[in-house]
């Protein structure tokens, strides 16, 4: 987690949420490529049988493991990910962060827009996760981290967001919101 002055005044906090445990990522991303080598000499190897007496069957192996090869290596970094929040004078900026090298933005909020907001862990959550058509947003990645829920209405459209910032973040957060928005 970082924190930089990007000016006088300025309020900006930039937490990284990683999975606390990386083992079953790492192993699934040595897997990812081990499929991938496995894949790739297949389709070698089934190209060399089409060279010399075509067929459709191994035609048809050669596409499926060539196929397959490809998409494991355009989805292999999809394995590891990160979220980066990013809060800067009000506003809260969402980014997925793939193998610590590919970002997604994935939206920006200012937090004064928020109709409610507060921990997961309090009963006035369940109230907006029960609600009916609301676009919910999971940008978190332990279920047993310090989760925070947004809740705003934009477009006659019900948002609800859950992400996992630091303590230091949601006090700044919450010195920008209106009276009785927090929810605790």
């Amino acid at each position: 987690m970082a924190e930089f002055g990007t000016g006088f005044g300025d309020n900006f906090k930039e937490d990284i949420v990683i999975k606390r445990s990386q083992v079953l990522p790492n192993i699934m991303y040595v897997l990812c490529w081990i499929l991938i080598v496995m894949f790739g000499l297949s389709a070698f190897l089934m190209l060399q049988a089409v060279a010399y007496e075509f067929s459709v069957q191994s035609l048809v192996l050669l596409i499926l493991c060539a196929g397959l090869a490809v998409l494991l290596f355009l989805f292999k970094d999809r394995v590891k990910v990160e979220y980066e929040y990013t809060f800067t004078n009000g506003t809260l900026d969402f980014a997925r962060v793939y193998r610590s090298v590919k970002r997604e933005e994935l939206g920006s909020m200012n937090v004064r827009n928020v109709t409610a907001c507060g921990h997961v862990a309090h009963q006035s959550f369940q109230r907006y996760l029960s609600m009916k058509d609301v676009d919910r947003k999971n940008w978190f990645l332990n279920r047993d981290g310090n989760l925070f829920y947004f809740y705003y209405v934009k477009e006659n459209k019900k948002h609800l967001i859950i992400i996992e910032p630091s303590e230091e973040m949601v006090g700044m957060i919450r010195k920008c919101l209106d009276p009785g928005i927090y929810q605790g």
